[in-house]
């Protein structure tokens, strides 16, 4: 089962849209767009929803960049 993570990469504000985008295969630009849409026809209300999606999900694990060094011998 895939675990939703705040993205590292696809972040403009937290991470949340873009980590919400890669666990649901779909352009984080299209989720920020509902995302704008939401807050104005809820007053705000979703900008809340946001914030503590900010807090709740956690943020991707680091990848690590450091490659191994395979001796002969």
């Amino acid at each position: 089962m895939k675990r939703l993570y705040r993205s590292r990469k696809e972040r403009i504000l937290g991470g949340v849209c873009g980590g919400f985008g890669e666990h649901i295969d779909v352009d984080p630009s299209i989720l920020r767009l509902v995302c704008v849409v939401l807050v104005l026809f809820t007053w705000g209300l979703f900008l809340l929803v946001y914030i503590a999606a900010w807090i709740i999900v956690p943020e991707a694990p680091e990848v690590s960049t450091q490659q191994t060094t395979l001796t002969e011998g």
